[in-house]
């Protein structure tokens, strides 16, 4: 039996056509869901993609972890998916990347690993390395079919055809300056799909996909799929100082940082038409893989994971990329389909409880029949898969972290009056509320059914105080049940050294 684990980079949770997205058309995906299970209501625990991917790859929650930005090292003592199979005999392949910075310690200063967060994940083999975050070979690849080399690789991602794009008055959305079969996206499926091909025993590969990752450039004729003068109009107050006045974090991110985004509508809708583009590139390229997996009689025996690290505001609340708090950041979309018979019988089924990347690791070791490490904080996905609905004491809500530390600069601490361990948050998100804690500024309190779009902070209203100390309450348990284990299960005395493995939530028909 093999595992197919497939990322896309930066990829919105309502971004399906099966879900009724008016723009977005993603056929294959579509139909990997209607021969699966899709997870409607899936949360990433962190941004951005270090911090996500290290929850994804680990099943830890980032307050375990500590992977807290881009470019801090992940702790070698934790293990994660690849060591796990590894162990068990696999080969685990990476096609892409994994936004993993080693462990320094015990390192020689100048070892190079230590300028550059581009390693592969501890445990799995790289088919296509990274150096300043793009693949080598791919960039090889460019330079043989006649590109230009450029000064800086990641160029290759935002150079467009010479024109006047749409974003500065143009007439059309001016397409990246390579061929779409000369794309990186289409590269690596190539690449896993080659690899693919020569196994002749079990496999287990992770193909990561960048799209539809900023910079926003999609190649033709994806650039042309959608018409930007009709794009919807982002989710957002009246303009920036309203949305800024909400908390000192959004008022930072508004008018002292990156993320800001543009005043001018062009370049919203510009960028709207690109990201949705980069969207149906990666879904037309993940049909060419499917196909291949059918024609290779490896369908009916792979288990198939489609996910991504995180989400991206694409203009609303007046943001662009991945932070803060708001659900277009962390809710993304989360495909299995299990080929085994166990399946059948729930095909085509949406779960709409609340599920998080924490579930993966645990979710692939199960499938495999390996034991899941006391370090995880997740579950399971396969008595969902296998009963159609979601084990007894199935969690009620989702929750994600987001540290806003930056080590080389001091310039949010300063503004906000914080210390760096200080830039910190907590949410606790359910079908009806959702509580904002912060480390050392003022929570914030969303009613979602009276407010969809949390533009009312409720924190100090006092019909809502109840709420708000219930929630911050449902908080401390969350955290104080999800405390890093470490050797907390062994015990030394008479007789030795004794263990003894404890969930962290009753589930009916699981642990």
């Amino acid at each position: 039996m093999n595992i197919l684990f497939i990322t896309a980079d930066q990829w919105r949770g309502e971004c399906l056509s099966l879900l009724g997205h008016p723009h977005v058309n993603t056929p294959n995906l579509d139909a990997l869901a209607r021969d699966g299970m899709l997870f409607s209501r899936h949360y990433a625990q962190a941004t951005p993609c270090a911090p996500s991917r290290s929850s994804l790859h680990t099943g830890m929650y980032l307050q375990n972890h500590r992977c807290v930005i881009n470019g801090v090292p992940l702790d070698d003592r934790f293990s994660n998916w690849a060591r796990e199979v590894s162990d068990a005999g696999y080969q685990p392949s990476l096609f892409g990347y994994t936004d993993s910075a080693i462990d320094p310690r015990g390192l020689d200063p100048d070892d190079p690993r230590l300028h550059h967060y581009s390693e592969p994940l501890p445990g799995i083999a790289s088919y296509t390395p990274m150096r300043d975050e793009v693949s080598v070979e791919w960039v090889e690849y460019l330079q043989r079919q006649g590109y230009p080399e450029r000064d800086r690789p990641w160029s290759n991602y935002s150079v467009t055809e010479q024109g006047v794009d749409w974003a500065q008055g143009g007439e059309r959305v001016l397409p990246l300056a390579l061929k779409t079969e000369d794309h990186e996206t289409h590269y690596m499926v190539n690449r896993c799909i080659d690899w693919i091909g020569e196994q002749r025993e079990p496999w287990i590969t992770h193909l990561s996909l960048l799209r539809p990752h900023s910079p926003f450039a999609a190649p033709e004729p994806y650039n042309r799929h959608h018409d930007p003068a009709r794009m919807p109009a982002p989710l957002r107050a009246d303009n920036p100082d309203d949305e800024a006045g909400q908390h000192p974090l959004l008022d930072y991110f508004l008018n002292h940082s990156k993320f800001r985004a543009s005043d001018e509508i062009r370049q919203t809708q510009q960028d709207m038409v690109n990201y949705f583009g980069l969207i149906e590139e990666v879904d037309d390229n993940l049909g060419r893989l499917f196909a291949s997996l059918k024609a290779s009689g490896h369908w009916d025996s792979t288990l198939i994971i489609f996910t991504s690290d995180h989400g991206e505001q694409l203009g609303d609340h007046w943001l662009m990329s991945k932070q803060g708090f708001y659900d277009q950041s962390y809710h993304i979309p989360l495909i299995i389909r299990d080929p085994r018979p166990q399946a059948d019988a729930s095909r085509g089924t949406r779960i709409t409880e609340f599920s998080e990347s924490v579930d993966l690791m645990p979710t692939m070791l199960d499938w495999l029949g390996l034991d899941v490490p006391s370090q995880c904080d997740g579950f399971s996905l396969l008595p969902a898969i296998h009963d159609g609905v979601m084990p007894d004491g199935w969690r009620e809500e989702a929750h994600w972290e987001y540290d806003f530390r930056d080590v080389r600069d001091d310039g949010v601490e300063k503004h906000l009056g914080l210390t760096m361990h200080q830039c910190g948050l907590s949410v606790i998100r359910d079908h009806r509320y959702k509580y904002v804690h912060f480390a050392g500024l003022a929570p914030l309190f969303y009613d979602l059914q009276q407010d969809p779009g949390e533009f009312v902070n409720q924190a100090e209203n006092p019909e809502y105080q109840s709420r708000v100390l219930e929630y911050a309450q449902k908080m401390l348990t969350w955290k104080i049940n999800h405390a890093d284990r470490g050797l907390t299960e062994t015990m030394l005395g008479e007789g030795g050294a004794i263990t003894r493995r404890a969930p962290l939530r009753h589930l009916s028909g699981s642990e």
